[in-house]
């Protein structure tokens, strides 16, 4: 069946996009679990070694980009790099899968977010339901708000364009604004380290992975565009652009951002406990600007997360539907809206997980998170380019990612060390190995059933 899918996403829209998916509430809300890690204003470290591990797995989504420019983004690339008929299909599946869970935590993080900053703003929301333990209102919310993304996104690609500026706009005035109350207020005396911050102990270490395992994830996002390569013009310029200037952009204003908030807010409050530490930046505008500055800043992280669930819904429904279409998922996946083309089914199934996630805790959301992608995803994905320049050399390459292999090298290091560094890091493991075998488990009876790769002999 081939795809119906219309090249009408410029340059321009692919920016908003990824850019959207990157700042998101992430940066809002995570820099006091970034500080927490590492103790101390040292935790900078933790946001350059993100960024530049950003920057050499961009190269890569940029290269597989451009080359492979379909819906679905990491299915097709693992289809072909490990072979469309042989163990391309397996990794194929088990990405899909695997992402039947990632992308509904990644997206309901975001409603997770927004829901602690309408709790700055009406702090009765994070009191508990009545008659209901440990159940608040702020979950809730965050499912509601999710549901809400679903049906904004239940209508043509279109006008979900148009709509993607507005949203972006909103995106650059919070940030902006963050960094604007804290260079006007900033007290160089705010970033002094404690006794032994540099020193290179294996708390140092450990401390770094853990900030760099949640500056990750508030990277993560340049990659939006590859999800809806169908849908783009000229994708083999358009992709590369995207994906490398998105990277750029967000790692200088995040930078500014983190610095502007250390410069203002003592580090020492940011490690205190209780969900009230998430609102950092409306705190920074009230100590900066006054209560009705930092209640303007709190909606507009409000507006920022919203944008964020959206791009990432939008962007994640695509990978489904271009695997149903391939036949190698659930085959009701595949079908389309009659009237708008879009990829329904998918957008549903993804936003209603996403929805009950968000009644998890925000911490444990995004290490399930990153652990399940890195083992699962973009472990394969920076062997696979290797694989594939050295098996198919002549494939047509619109962008050849920079000082190949260098890039997939340093950024397989980085995940590595994200994963190993944490002494407790057990407990994501054993969600990424549960995710990886009930899906190889699903992948393999269907294929005996079918009598496809492992089962018969198939062209590599």
């Amino acid at each position: 069946m081939p795809s119906q899918l219309k090249r009408q996403v410029g340059l321009g829209n692919a920016i908003s996009l990824n850019m959207m998916n990157m700042i998101g509430v992430g940066p809002f809300i995570t820099l006091p679990l970034v500080v927490v890690a590492m103790g101390g204003p040292q935790a900078m470290l933790g946001w350059i070694l993100g960024a530049l591990i950003a920057v050499c797995d961009g190269l890569v989504w940029a290269e597989l980009g451009a080359a492979m420019p379909e819906a679905g983004g990491s299915y097709a690339f693992l289809r072909e790099i490990y072979g469309r008929h042989g163990a391309g299909r397996w990794a194929s599946f088990l990405y899909i899968w695997q992402l039947g869970f990632s992308a509904p935590l990644s997206i309901a993080s975001g409603c997770i977010g927004l829901a602690q900053y309408a709790a700055y703003l009406w702090p009765s929301l994070g009191n508990n339901l009545p008659g209901v333990t440990h159940l608040r209102y702020t979950s809730v919310l965050a499912a509601a708000v999710c549901l809400l993304v679903l049906a904004l996104l239940y209508r043509n690609l279109s006008t979900i364009t148009r709509l993607a500026w507005i949203l972006w706009a909103g995106v650059l005035l919070t940030i902006g604004s963050v960094i604007l109350a804290g260079v006007t207020h900033f007290h160089a005396a705010q970033l002094t380290m404690p006794a032994g911050a540099f020193h290179l102990t294996p708390a140092f270490f450990q401390g770094l992975g853990a900030a760099t395992l949640i500056a990750t994830y508030d990277y993560w996002g340049y990659y939006t565009v590859c999800f809806i390569g169908g849908e783009v013009r000229n994708p083999g310029r358009t992709i590369p652009r995207a994906v490398l200037l998105s990277i750029a952009v967000v790692a200088v204003l995040y930078l500014l951002m983190n610095i502007s908030v250390l410069g203002v807010i003592p580090w020492q409050e940011l490690v205190k406990s209780g969900d009230g530490r998430y609102a950092v930046v409306a705190v920074l505008m009230q100590k900066t600007f006054g209560l009705t500055a930092a209640r303007i800043l709190a909606a507009l992280v409000m507006w920022t997360a919203f944008s964020s669930v959206f791009s990432l819904l939008l962007g994640y429904s695509r990978a489904p539907y271009a695997a149903a279409l391939d036949g190698n998922y659930f085959r009701a996946f595949a079908k389309l809206h009659p009237k708008h083309g879009f990829p329904n089914v998918s957008l549903l199934a993804l936003g209603i997980v996403a929805a009950f996630f968000c009644f998890f805790d925000l911490s444990q959301v995004i290490a399930a998170l990153v652990a399940i992608r890195i083992i699962l995803q973009y472990v394969l994905q920076q062997v696979g380019v290797i694989l594939l320049r050295m098996r198919h050399p002549e494939m047509p390459r619109p962008f050849r990612l920079w000082l190949y292999p260098l890039p997939p090298l340093l950024a397989l290091a980085g995940f590595l060390f994200i994963l190993f560094s944490r002494p407790d890091a057990s407990r994501e493991f054993i969600y990424a190995g549960v995710i990886a075998a009930s899906g190889s488990i699903l992948y393999f009876v269907r294929a005996r059933k079918r009598r496809e790769w492992p089962f018969t002999a198939q062209a590599k």
